[in-house]
């Protein structure tokens, strides 16, 4: 992956500029070390191949070096993802990035692993979903009001669906001062 986000960072210079809320196209091939066992793209790839993915949406708003400016930098807070159709080796595809908005604490992107079917209409192969937010290089977590301030109010319409907001507090982990249950018996 660290070739790959380099081979990005430079990709991402020339790119096409984006507004900060609109659809990051990013292109991709799968390759031989993205392969597991079964001769399709691995799973845990998937992820990480979203997290360069991200990057260049950041890039490309110029975002990047807001948060560079400001010693901020994102994190994943949790993350879902499901697969309809295997990637192969040597096969080309997108993945589609947008920010679908804010809750109080984080926010929340949408991902799209996209293929031309036969036909040439793209398919979704995979879909994923994260909750991210930023921290402070000098610590803490940047509050999302202070994030806008930064980057610009998102435009009408950018908004979390309510599923995603129920999903966030299904899976957050308890603070790390309580004490985890044992689950094993």
């Amino acid at each position: 992956m660290f070739f790959r986000t380099l081979l990005q960072t430079f990709l991402s210079r020339r790119g096409p500029k984006l507004g900060l809320y609109d659809v990051c196209r990013t292109r991709f091939t799968t390759l031989p070390t993205d392969q597991d066992i079964l001769r399709h793209m691995n799973n845990g790839v998937y992820l990480s191949i979203m997290d360069i993915a991200r990057f260049d949406m950041l890039r490309r708003s110029g975002v990047w070096v807001i948060f560079a400016q400001k010693g901020w930098y994102p994190v994943v807070v949790s993350e879902t993802i499901s697969f309809r159709k295997s990637l192969q080796i040597w096969q080309r595809f997108t993945i589609e990035s947008r920010i679908l908005g804010f809750d109080e604490k984080a926010v929340y992107v949408e991902q799209r692993f996209v293929r031309p079917d036969a036909d040439g209409v793209p398919e979704i192969y995979a879909h994923g979903y994260i909750r991210g937010r930023f921290l402070k290089r000098s610590g803490g977590v940047v509050p999302i009001n202070e994030l806008l301030d930064a980057v610009g109010e998102p435009p009408a319409g950018v908004r979390v669906p309510d599923w995603l907001l129920k999903w966030s507090t299904d899976v957050t982990l308890p603070p790390t001062r309580v004490a985890a249950p044992s689950i094993w018996h």
